[in-house]
């Protein structure tokens, strides 16, 4: 019986393992992206790797075992959450407060363009990696005009990261243009060290 208990716990604890690059909300309000879950070399432990996506952007660990467990509701009675992370769904979009104190998330569909059909669009993958090949920042700046229409929040959410730059949240349209003038900025000084 105690087995059935026991296999019951696993697989929900497997069920809720969160996956790199899923957004989790936290109890206390606040959005998170997972980065990966590692072992402790020690321990050997699970540990959830995840970074803020508020602030600074700090990294955290936490093991897995609290990051899918039910929040303590003789702590904190109030809350409305039953876990103290819970995933937030693909296709939502994150809203904060200007203190960036509260988010809130609101469903919307990015929706490609109309004439091509999905099959015509390339992996996000492949247009994260060809963006990451460029070896100069002009030529990131060219390849991100020709594959604009691809980019999404969380594709402008890993090129920022990859170039440990901080575009802020806001309309995508505002976003990629922050991005090209980071990279004509970049491209001009990267002009420059070779003189």
């Amino acid at each position: 019986m105690s087995g059935d208990r026991s296999e019951r716990g696993q697989e929900a604890m497997e069920e809720r393992r969160p996956q790199p690059g899923e957004r989790y909300r936290h109890f206390k309000n606040k959005l998170y992206q997972i980065i990966t879950v590692a072992v402790h070399s020690e321990t050997k432990e699970e540990l959830v790797i995840y970074q803020a996506l508020y602030g600074e952007f700090t990294i955290y660990a936490r093991p897995l075992s609290l990051f899918i467990s039910e929040v303590d509701r003789e702590k904190y009675p109030d809350i409305q959450q039953r876990y103290c992370f819970e995933k937030v769904e693909q296709g939502a979009k994150t809203v904060y407060s200007k203190e960036d104190e509260v988010c809130k998330t609101e469903d919307f569909v990015v929706n490609p363009v109309k004439e091509e059909p999905a099959s015509a669009f390339p992996d996000r993958i492949q247009v994260l990696t060809g963006f990451l090949d460029c070896d100069s920042y002009g030529e990131k700046l060219e390849y991100l005009r020709d594959k604009k229409k691809y980019m999404d929040d969380r594709m402008m959410d890993d090129i920022s990261f990859a170039l440990d730059i901080v575009i802020e949240e806001g309309e995508l349209e505002d976003r990629i243009r922050t991005l090209e003038n980071c990279l004509k900025t970049f491209s001009r000084y990267e002009g420059s060290r070779l003189r």
